[in-house]
């Protein structure tokens, strides 16, 4: 199943940007970050879930906070306890949702500001990674039992750029950023993994892994997948191309039983070109 998120469409509320996406024809839509919360969140979607026969998913960091922050569930300060919050909301709209899966990015070793998210991070004094690992794991008991099989969990692999590479001079400050690093952050917990593409390509590239064979390694062991372009240095959200080393990864791969969100962030006939795209490959 392919669907579309609502973060390609630039909108301050989320209605704006599925009502913009469902006129286009698009019918699966993965709600995710980007816009403000509002009182009628929730009805609005229900209303146009109605309306266009939409199916949804939640993603990380929808529905959005009251107070804008950078969910963590492996910081060792009240940014864990919020985050978790934070997905237990997410948890319990998707069930009034219908939304059968929710994924919410892997922990990191510091607190991201605001302004630096997608960015450059300045270098900070990391977490103690044990005691980091020991919440990020606890959290994720707590979502999983909280969760109860209802909708199913999964943690997203994180983007190291060459940039934040260099900054923290050869340390890693994100859980799960490679294939080596999935078993550390899940630890013994039952919990699946979102493969992001276009993370995956610029991590590799950070720490000199072969990029398909990363590919390999991770997407037989999963059903959900986030795919967009970039040129190996950054997340760019870029539209698709046809003979792209992202879009070539997936190239006699089994998936069509997965579900697959575009995350291009350019205008409708760029969505629409893309999702051909992976319509092509399935």
């Amino acid at each position: 199943m392919i669907y579309v998120s609502s973060s390609c469409v630039k909108t301050v509320r989320i209605n704006e940007s599925v009502k913009a996406l469902a006129e286009a024809g698009f019918k699966h839509i993965e709600l995710s970050g980007g816009t403000e919360a509002y009182d009628n969140l929730e009805s609005d979607l229900l209303r146009l879930q109605e309306k266009y026969e939409l199916q949804y998913l939640c993603h990380n960091y929808f529905p959005p906070p009251q107070k804008a922050f950078v969910l963590n569930l492996a910081a060792l300060d009240e940014t864990a306890d919020l985050s978790l919050a934070h997905c237990k909301r997410a948890i319990d709209l998707s069930m009034r949702l219908g939304a059968q899966q929710f994924a919410f990015h892997a922990g990191f070793l510091i607190n991201i500001p605001l302004d630096q998210i997608g960015k450059k991070i300045e270098k900070r004094t990391l977490f103690d990674k044990s005691a980091a690992l020991k919440r990020f794991h606890e959290m994720l008991d707590q979502l999983l039992e909280y969760a109860d099989g209802k909708v199913k969990l999964y943690i997203e692999n994180n983007v190291l750029s060459k940039e934040n590479h260099l900054e923290f001079e050869g340390e890693n400050p994100f859980f799960f950023t490679h294939s080596d690093s999935l078993a550390e952050a899940k630890g013994s917990c039952e919990i699946g993994h979102l493969l992001d593409l276009a993370h995956l390509r610029v991590s590799a590239n950070s720490l000199n892994l072969d990029f398909q064979n990363e590919v390999n390694r991770l997407i037989d062991q999963t059903d959900y997948i986030h795919i967009s372009e970039n040129q190996g240095k950054r997340d760019e959200n870029k539209a698709l191309k046809v003979d792209s080393a992202i879009v070539n990864a997936l190239k006699n791969k089994k998936l069509k039983h997965k579900s697959i969100t575009l995350e291009t962030y350019t205008d409708l006939r760029g969505i629409r070109e893309s999702y051909e795209i992976v319509q092509s490959l399935l």
